[in-house]
């Protein structure tokens, strides 16, 4: 390496374990003018996903749980774009930006941090693909608000009379933590949005938990998971236990008995796989994620380092893997940083040990089950505990502050109702109005100016 060249530190991915990479890196070796550290992202922004149902309930602004990276990282370089390929033997990494014409650019590094994170998979599953929701992202929440609210306003119409069952049916696969908060959410924001629709009752909305276990959130144990499942179908929540999704159609979701659930709305939460960008290497891997040793780094390959979703770390209490978690991987971000400006500097590395401190559910309408410590608690104290510990964990005072602000006043105000839509407005062109502005005519908008 040349004297004068600083040593490039490349971190892919910009969730738990890549953010918090990136924040302890910030404030240690960021701040030397002989290591350059580059953070890439395909979002600008730090998404906190635990919160992400509460955006689709329109319990909280959609901006409010996504910090802005440049406001996170003033040392750290970042670059907005996609990862197309990485080259572990030449050390390097493809990367795109820009539209409408794509822009690739190869950027070298000498320690490499793969924090690439998982993606929905939907397991070949017929229809699920093209028809599906998902939640994993602030569009897939925000995607999911419009659909409910499209589809009550269509609901309410009377020449949808005959249609109101399977318009207004909501199913949700996976009874864990994703799936759970978000069919809560979803029951708790359609009944409170019923008033405003003079045609519709609490008969009218159907909503479906689909969960193959015997109950729900087994990662909290039968105790809490049969709790939480009893108050949801207190609350009119359907939750079909040892039932699988086999395929997605028009007419509707069908299920392994055979039975045929119409609906128009499926948000898939059941299942997850590592970034398929991992495939391509030739580093060891077991069930799609990069094996890491107790430090964090692939082996066999010096300078390359991998966290969060897409690694297999070892669990040095239980001597199985890590739970994909958020608590596990932003502590992960933490120490592999450490280990990395080690490896610089030349100092101690240290192995990565943590156990879980606890798991916690919103179940809606001030309720929530929680394990911590190894102490149970359910209802008000669970809820209680879940936004307590949550808010705590959000970056930055500035959204802390605006998430607590939009929690205050939904307990004064009726969630809103008003759907974000991003095409242009309407225009007129040479006397004739625009394709997007007649297709608004005709799903009973008005021009500007009309």
């Amino acid at each position: 390496m040349s004297a004068t060249r600083p040593q490039r530190v490349l971190i892919l991915g910009g969730g738990f374990g890549g953010i918090y990479a990136a924040l302890e890196l910030e404030n240690t070796l960021a701040r030397d003018a002989d290591v350059e550290v580059t953070f890439v992202n395909r979002d600008n922004f730090f998404l906190f996903t635990p919160m992400l149902h509460e955006v689709a309930a329109s319990d909280l602004d959609l901006a409010h749980i996504a910090n802005p990276i440049r406001k996170l990282l003033r040392r750290v370089h970042f670059f907005h774009g996609d990862v197309e390929a990485i080259d572990l033997d030449a050390k390097q990494v493809t990367v795109s930006h820009g539209t409408p014409e794509l822009h690739t650019h190869d950027l070298e590094y000498d320690h490499l941090v793969l924090a690439l994170g998982s993606i929905t998979n939907f397991f070949n599953l017929p229809g699920l693909a093209e028809r599906a929701l998902t939640m994993k992202s602030l569009g897939d929440a925000i995607h999911l608000r419009n659909r409910m609210i499209a589809l009550l306003e269509q609901a309410d119409s009377e020449c949808a009379a005959a249609a109101r069952e399977s318009l207004l049916t909501f199913a949700v696969a996976g009874g864990g933590f994703a799936g759970v908060e978000t069919v809560a959410s979803m029951n708790d924001f359609l009944h409170e949005a019923l008033p405003h629709y003079v045609h519709l009752g609490r008969r009218n909305i159907r909503v479906v938990l689909i969960h193959p276990g015997e109950y729900i959130l087994p990662e909290l144990g039968e105790e809490l998971g049969r709790y939480a499942q009893e108050k949801l179908s207190e609350r009119g929540v359907d939750i079909r236990t040892k039932t699988r999704v086999t395929g997605l159609y028009e007419q509707g979701v069908e299920l392994n008995d055979g039975s045929m659930l119409e609906t128009s709305t499926l948000v898939w939460t059941a299942g997850t796989s590592p970034n398929p960008l991992l495939d391509a290497l030739t580093c060891s891997k077991e069930r799609g994620r990069v094996v890491v040793n107790e430090y964090l780094e692939v082996q066999g390959w010096p300078g390359v380092w991998a966290v969060g979703d897409c690694a297999a770390v070892p669990d040095l209490t239980t001597g199985e893997r890590c739970p994909p978690t958020a608590q596990h991987a932003l502590r992960q971000g933490k120490v592999l940083a450490q280990n990395l400006a080690a490896s610089i500097r030349g100092g101690q590395k240290r192995p990565f040990r943590f156990e879980t401190i606890g798991q916690l559910a919103s179940i809606g309408r001030r309720t929530g089950v929680a394990k911590v410590f190894g102490f149970k608690f359910s209802g008000f104290v669970a809820w209680w505990l879940w936004r307590t510990i949550y808010l705590a964990k959000l970056p930055r005072f500035e959204k802390k502050f605006r998430v607590a602000l939009d929690w205050t006043l939904d307990l004064f105000f009726a969630k809103d109702l008003v759907q974000f839509m991003t095409f242009r407005a309407p225009t007129i062109s040479s006397g004739e109005m625009e394709p997007a502005a007649r297709e608004l005519v005709s799903a009973g908008e008005k021009p500007a100016g009309q």
